[in-house]
């Protein structure tokens, strides 16, 4: 297994600024002006990375409500965030792994994303358990597709492929992924460790140059999930996670250089 080495920027929206896994950088970065001055209420600004998105990925707040907030370093790996209904917790452990603890009023619902930007090359893939029940978001206006993965409604997903002008989202009833690219692998494994009744997804995000209207980019995004729709006002039963009586929800996110999938 090789090593996995991870910066964050609390300073800046906890965003992780490098995921090296296996001596490769894996994460997609682009120049994201304004991103060192946004306030809460400030229009979205992607800088790539990975982004701590809740209590929503898109709706209100656009990619939730920690990004634009300046995040608190505790030592010994671990960054908080405080907002208005919760506060998140994040430690990074030298193994691998990422904990997570989300502290808000019982029974406030909420989906959180670890919005993955990755830099894949058109040969790369994803693996998830086949026949994994997906929904297909085909544009911001659209309506869900439901579907099995690979290819919901016929739309294969697992390939990433060269830039076609399309882009697409979708969320997979998985809790683990793996990402091949050539010979590299980047794997994603998800666990809930207290308050464990909660929806485990994997979203994908697959812009092969098709989003924004006006000067469109390739961002390809691999991103587990607690909840299973993008936006929370959206959410059906079931479909976003819910903080218990204790008043705490915690997880692990696991990354490796290993294939987790079959």
């Amino acid at each position: 297994m090789g090593s996995v080495e991870i910066v964050t920027d609390a300073v800046h929206g906890g965003r992780w600024t490098s995921l090296n896994a296996g001596g490769r950088e894996w994460l997609w970065r682009r120049d994201g002006v304004g991103r060192e001055d946004v306030v809460p209420g400030d229009a979205f600004v992607d800088a790539g990375g990975l982004e701590e998105c809740v209590p929503t990925v898109r709706g209100t707040p656009d990619h939730g409500d920690a990004w634009s907030r300046a995040w608190t370093s505790d030592g010994a790996g671990t960054q908080s965030v405080h907002c208005a209904r919760f506060s998140l917790t994040r430690t990074v452990h030298e193994e691998g792994h990422v904990d997570y603890a989300l502290a808000a009023d019982p029974g406030f619902r909420f989906v959180w994303a670890a919005h993955a930007l990755l830099d894949l090359s058109p040969r790369a893939v994803v693996r998830l358990p086949k026949g994994a029940d997906t929904r297909l978001y085909p544009s911001a206006n659209g309506s869900w597709v439901q579907g099995s993965w690979p290819a919901p409604q016929g739309a294969r997903l697992d390939c990433f492929g060269p830039d076609d002008g399309t882009a697409v989202g979708a969320v997979v009833d998985a809790s683990r992924a793996c990402v091949h690219d050539g010979e590299d692998r980047l794997s994603f494994t998800l666990d809930v460790l207290e308050a464990e009744e909660q929806p485990l997804s994997i979203a994908l995000w697959r812009n092969l140059g098709g989003f924004p209207d006006t000067a469109p980019y390739r961002s390809c995004g691999v991103e587990p999930m607690l909840g299973r729709v993008f936006d929370l006002a959206e959410a059906g039963p079931g479909d976003a996670a819910r903080v218990p009586a204790s008043g705490k929800v915690r997880w692990r996110l696991t990354l490796t250089t290993s294939c987790n999938c079959p």
